[in-house]
């Protein structure tokens, strides 16, 4: 039997993982969720007991208990459920069906949104797109844009660039490669013939010409620098000519990946595409699983029936995965970024006040030692901190309840007689990294008198409720858009309203539109740096959205999948040159 935490009587709050006092889901809705798991409790303690095999028991005794610190009054009964990953990825006594051992299980949090390149802005879809289609060109480690599809390409005048595509690339239906291809996945974008939430990448084409079969000319309405990182792979996949709104159900590509079967909210199958122009991969077959239960995904690690999983698992739960002989873990700095996006329409949050309030009742320090357990750096915009244009010199919102409090007095809001000044939503899919997250904002904000309503959904629903713009707030990550100073049109111009765009909140001003305007147009480096540099300066003051951290990329796979090399974005492209040990 493992005891697993005690919560102590006269007041006192638990703290697991150095984070007090948290809200979790009930333990009531926890029980027989773990295969061959008991649990029970009463209002002191809570327990787990597992049918161990002897040699799994062998070395862990009979019982572990989570210390428990004084914190203050608090309701009894809270507990943080997911503290359970840290002990439960060593238990064993699951079992699961046999599966070819040619085929990589990978597992994920959550099903795609939708595989048609032109469509998913979701994590998931761009990152397993990124191994179905290829773009016209690509990025290497330091950005700088290399051949794909376009073997070659020139710009004989800011308003004209021209691609040469090469030769004998076929799609994975067996359909030769042409310029028409390349044009019909352009003007099926900006024509309407699927509605895009990319479109706004694309406003500076004016047209795009099959000049033979192997030149396509794009001629822009005005210059655009941002063009080739919109047409690069993982941002951009070319489709076959003639896909319409239905080709997410089986897309057809170039990549070196081509598309199985699909079943939402259970897997996504790929395999290797032998005909691949960059070279085959070694790898047979690749099964996505969504595995949406952090702790179910550790423990498929830990018995061998998940391969991989990247950036999906319990900070806490690393130390212990690492132990396991059958397990690697490889971390390195990453570009992810953790933002928490506002609504700026609503009636409260269209109060700047009210959002630079709930950025200073946000203790980031403390959320990256505990959620994320030290993998992650404080961020202060969207731009990883390497990057040209990137600035610090703005304004910042360290962790200060009074200010909090004070700037929400000014806005008007007083505490009522309970202590609360006013209720806000915030939606979360049932990913339990963004629950807890979301948690600990709850405690937080409680403390400055926001009373923050939790409301889980299933990712799919979630999404389209973001999407939509249907939120008060909501928590996402920017993985891999970021690495380039386009991210701010993208997510913030005006032109950029979703479905258009990623503007969800509506954010709107006037004078930061110039700026990004001029600087996706403008050949002057030193003069597009001065305008990003404002242009941050605006965000950073007015807070549509507040950057939370850079995540560290976290890769967790068995011993059997070799060369792995995580990417600072967490994307699945090291699939490519992965190998399965015999």
């Amino acid at each position: 039997m493992f005891r697993l935490a005690s919560l102590m009587r006269g007041g006192d709050r638990l703290e697991v993982g150095g984070v007090p006092g948290l809200r979790s889901e009930t333990l009531r809705q926890a029980q027989g969720r773990l295969c061959g798991t008991r649990l029970s409790y009463d209002d002191r303690e809570f327990v787990v007991s597992h049918p161990f095999a002897k040699k799994k028991a062998k070395g862990w005794g009979t019982e572990l208990l989570f210390s428990a610190r004084r914190f203050g009054r608090a309701r009894q009964g809270f507990i943080v459920l997911t503290a359970l990953a840290v002990v439960v990825v060593a238990l064993a006594g699951c079992h699961s069906a046999p599966r070819d051992p040619r085929t990589v299980a990978f597992l994920i949090e959550s099903s795609p949104a939708n595989l048609d390149p032109r469509m998913g802005t979701d994590g998931q879809s761009e990152h397993i797109d990124e191994l179905l289609f290829d773009g016209l060109v690509a990025r290497d480690a330091s950005f700088h844009f290399t051949p794909a599809l376009a073997e070659n390409w020139e710009q004989p005048d800011p308003l004209t660039l021209v691609f040469h595509l090469r030769d004998g690339v076929r799609f994975h239906d067996g359909r030769t490669l042409t310029a028409r291809d390349v044009a019909w996945t352009i003007d099926s974008i900006l024509k309407g013939v699927v509605i895009s939430p990319k479109a706004a990448a694309y406003a500076s084409v004016d047209a795009v010409e099959a000049r033979d079969a192997r030149t396509v000319v794009f001629h822009l309405k005005h210059a655009d620098n941002f063009l080739l990182t919109n047409l690069s792979t993982g941002a951009f996949g070319i489709v076959p000519e003639g896909s319409g709104r239905e080709f997410w159900r089986h897309p057809v590509g170039t990549g070196p990946f081509r598309f199985v079967s699909q079943q939402i909210d259970q897997d996504v199958v790929v395999e290797r595409n032998p005909s691949s122009w960059a070279g085959a991969p070694k790898i047979e077959q690749v099964r996505f699983r969504v595995v949406p239960d952090a702790i179910t995904e550790s423990l498929e690690l830990e018995k061998g029936s998940g391969d991989v999983a990247v950036n999906s698992l319990p900070m806490d739960s690393l130390p212990v995965l690492a132990k396991l002989p059958n397990l690697v873990v490889e971390d390195s700095p990453g570009t992810q970024i953790q933002y928490l996006s506002f609504n700026v329409r609503d009636p409260l949050l269209k109060d700047v006040r009210v959002r630079q309030a709930i950025a200073c009742a946000i203790d980031r320090k403390l959320m990256i030692q505990t959620l994320q357990q030290g993998h992650a750096r404080l961020a202060e915009s969207l731009l990883p901190t390497s990057h040209w244009a990137f600035t610090g010199d703005v304004a910042r919102y360290d962790y200060d309840p009074a200010r909090a409090a004070r700037l929400l007095d000014e806005a008007g809001h007083a505490r009522g007689r309970d202590g609360e000044r006013f209720h806000l939503a915030m939606k979360t899919s049932t990913d339990e990294g963004t629950r807890l997250l979301a948690a600990v904002l709850q405690q937080q904000l409680a403390a400055v008198g926001i009373a923050l309503d939790l409301r889980s959904y299933e990712y799919a629903t979630f999404y389209s409720d973001v999407t939509r713009g249907a939120f008060q707030m909501y928590s996402l990550k920017w993985i891999g858009g970021n690495e380039q100073p386009d991210i701010f049109s993208y997510v913030y111009s005006t032109a950029s309203f979703s479905p258009k765009g990623a503007n969800r909140g509506h954010y709107s001003n006037p004078r930061l539109d110039a700026l990004l305007d001029d600087a996706a147009e403008s050949a002057d480096t030193a003069r597009r740096r001065t305008d990003y540099v404002e242009a941050q300066q605006i965000l950073a003051r007015e807070l549509p959205a507040v950057n939370l951290w850079y995540r560290d990329t976290v890769v967790v796979h068995s011993r059997r999948l070799t060369h792995v090399v995580p990417t600072p974005s967490g994307s699945y492209a090291f699939l490519e040159t992965a190998e399965l040990a015999q």
